[in-house]
């Protein structure tokens, strides 16, 4: 397993910008991110196409959020454990108690979500305008 980036460089997080899930769980991080240490952007975005063809991902993959920490692209349960990671505090403490259990298990539970993300939680359709973001939303997306 290769390492994620230093604490003093930003994460970004690569998310599904059409998944109300994805969407508010990014306004969430937004608003708990008080060392402003995550940066987003959607798979979608131009931004995000061009990193997922960087890390050997294919432009249409939407079935995980993508943490880019030079020069990893973390996936699934590794992703957010490092997102939590990041956060700081408390979160670094449920991070490293996550990494307890083993990828096999968390990945399972990411997946299972992940496939009911849309029915649980719906999704924008096709030309469906997103909501505008809060200020310190919009200053935290890159694309």
């Amino acid at each position: 397993m290769q390492k994620a980036a230093q604490a003093s460089e930003p994460l970004l997080l690569l998310f599904d910008g059409d998944c109300l899930l994805c969407d508010g769980v990014v306004q969430w991080l937004a608003a708990h991110d008080q060392q402003d240490r995550l940066r987003f952007a959607s798979l979608q975005s131009a931004l995000g196409q061009r990193l997922l063809r960087a890390h050997g991902l294919p432009s249409e993959y939407r079935a995980s959020v993508v943490a880019i920490a030079e020069p990893v692209a973390l996936q699934e349960s590794a992703a957010v454990l490092q997102v939590l990671q990041a956060l700081g505090g408390y979160w670094r403490v449920l991070a490293f108690g996550g990494r307890l259990i083993p990828s096999f298990l968390r990945d399972a539970l990411y997946k299972f979500v992940a496939r009911n993300r849309y029915r649980w939680f719906g999704h924008r359709k096709a030309g469906e305008a997103c909501a505008l973001p809060t200020p310190a939303l919009r200053a935290r997306l890159l694309a």
